[in-house]
C-alpha cells in the first residue's frame, strides 16, 4: 500500500496581503504530477484545505481543479480528506456523496450520536486490508453527546475516549488521519508564526501522541513544519508552501509512505515541493542587500532588515525598485535600539490566562492555587469554544 500524506493546503491564504494563488497552483500541480508518475493507492489530505471558513470562489475553483486533475488519473486513486480547524465542515462536505463515486471520501464531523463512529475507508493490497480512520478536527464540546455518563474533560481525554470506542483491531494494518495538536516525548512540536495563533493558551488543546502508537501510521495535520512526534510513523507532513517568513528554512515536501505486511517497517520518502517564489529574510546594509539580488531572487517574498547607522535616502523606494514582493521593512541600528531603551521595555501582549494571573496577583497579593488555576483554564477554554476560536 502506497500513499501520499498532505495537509494544511490553506487555499486562499495571503501573505501580508499578497496573493499566493500562483504559488499554490504550482505546488498542487506538482502533487498531481507526482501522482501521475508514482501512482499511489491513496492521497491523504489531513485538514485545513481552505484558509478561511468562508472560502472565496477562487479558492473553491482551485481545490475543485486539483481534485478534478487527480480524478482523471487512471486507474483511480482514492483521496481521503478530513476537515481542519480552518475549514467549515458544511462547506467542505458539499457534494460529498457525489465525490465518493469518484473515490474521494470526506469526513468533516466527528461522531455525535451513540450509533456513529469515525469514518472508516478500507483499501486492499496483496497483504490484505488497510483500514484508514478519518478523524476530523473537533473540540471537546462537539462530542459531549457521545458520553452521557463520565464525561471526559479536555482535548486529550476526549480524543482518548473517541478512539477507545472504535475497538480498533491491532492485528490489522491501521492508519489514522487527524488534525489536532499532538505532542510527545516531553516537548511540543516545533511551531512557526503562521500557526501559533490557533494553538491554545497553556497547551489546553495538547494531546499526548502516545494515544496514536497503536496505529501503523498516523497522518497528522495542523502544524506547518514537517516533523515526527515520538516516532517516524507519527508525523506532521507540514504545509506544501511557506506561509510565513518564519518558515524560511523549511524544506517543503510530500511524505510518500510504502506499507508492506503487518509488522514490517514502513518505507518513508520525501518528495520535494517548491513554489514559484521563495519566502525569506534579508538582513544587512542597504547596498549589500541590493547587490545580492539576482534576477531570480528579486521576485521572492522578502522581509528586509536594514542595519545602516546612517539611514539611506528613500530606503523603501530603493528596495521596491529591486524586490517587487517586499513584505516588510525593519531598521535595526543604534538609533532604533536607543528609541526602544528610551521608551522602556515594550509592553508584552498577554494571553488570557497570563492576563488573569497578573490581575489575580495584583488584587489578592497571592498566587492562584493549582486547583483554582485548573478551573480558570477550563473557563477560558470553554469561552474560546463558545466564540469558535
Amino acid at each position: 500500500m502506497k500513499f501520499f500524506h498532505l495537509s494544511d493546503l490553506h487555499i486562499g491564504k495571503q501573505l501580508n496581503g499578497r496573493s499566493l494563488k500562483e504559488n499554490q497552483e504550482a505546488v498542487l500541480s506538482q502533487v498531481v504530477e507526482y501522482a501521475k508518475k508514482l501512482h499511489p493507492d491513496a492521497i491523504l489530505i489531513c485538514g485545513d484545505v481552505y484558509d478561511k471558513t468562508v472560502p472565496s470562489g477562487e479558492a473553491y475553483t482551485m481545490f475543485g481543479d486539483f481534485l478534478g486533475a487527480l480524478s482523471e488519473i487512471s486507474p483511480k486513486i482514492t483521496v481521503l480528506i478530513i476537515a481542519g480547524n480552518h475549514d467549515s465542515p458544511e462547506r467542505l462536505s458539499y457534494a460529498g456523496s457525489f465525490l465518493e463515486k469518484h473515490h474521494i471520501h470526506l469526513s468533516v464531523f466527528p461522531p455525535k450520536n451513540q450509533d456513529e463512529y469515525l469514518k472508516k475507508v478500507v483499501l486492499l493490497d496483496e497483504f490484505g486490508p488497510v483500514n484508514f480512520y478519518l478523524m476530523p478536527f473537533f473540540k471537546p464540546g462537539y462530542v459531549r453527546t457521545l458520553f452521557k455518563d463520565n464525561q471526559p474533560e479536555g482535548y486529550e481525554e476526549v480524543v482518548r475516549a473517541v478512539l477507545k470506542r472504535e475497538n480498533i483491531d491491532d492485528r490489522e494494518r491501521n492508519v489514522i488521519l487527524s488534525h489536532q495538536f499532538y505532542a510527545g516525548g516531553g516537548k511540543d512540536p516545533e511551531t512557526c508564526e503562521s500557526e501559533q495563533a490557533v494553538i491554545m493558551t497553556g497547551g489546553l488543546d495538547r494531546v499526548d501522541a502516545s494515544l496514536l502508537t497503536g496505529f501503523d501510521y498516523a497522518a497528522l495535520g495542523h502544524i506547518h513544519g514537517s516533523q515526527k512526534v515520538l516516532k517516524e510513523t507519527i508525523r506532521y507532513c507540514g504545509t506544501p508552501y511557506k506561509y510565513s517568513v518564519s518558515e524560511e528554512y523549511h524544506k517543503k515536501s510530500i511524505p510518500y509512505v510504502t506499507m508492506k505486511e503487518k509488522g514490517q517497517a514502513l518505507q518513508l520518502e520525501f518528495l520535494p515541493l517548491s513554489g514559484i517564489q521563495d519566502v525569506r529574510r534579508e538582513r544587512g546594509k542597504l547596498d549589500e542587500i541590493l547587490s545580492r539580488a539576482t534576477e531570480e531572487s528579486r521576485h521572492d517574498f522578502v522581509s528586509v532588515t536594514i542595519t545602516d547607522e546612517e539611514e539611506p535616502y528613500r530606503i523603501r523606494e530603493q528596495l521596491e525598485e529591486v524586490f517587487d514582493h517586499l513584505l516588510e521593512l525593519r531598521i535595526d541600528n543604534e538609533r532604533t535600539r536607543s528609541m526602544f531603551l528610551d521608551q522602556g521595555e515594550p509592553v508584552p501582549v498577554l494571553n488570557p490566562m497570563e492576563a488573569f494571573l497578573q490581575f489575580y496577583q495584583t488584587v489578592r497579593n497571592d498566587e492562584m492555587t493549582p486547583k483554582a488555576r485548573k478551573v480558570m483554564e477550563k473557563i477560558i477554554q470553554e469561552a474560546k469554544e463558545e466564540e469558535g476560536l
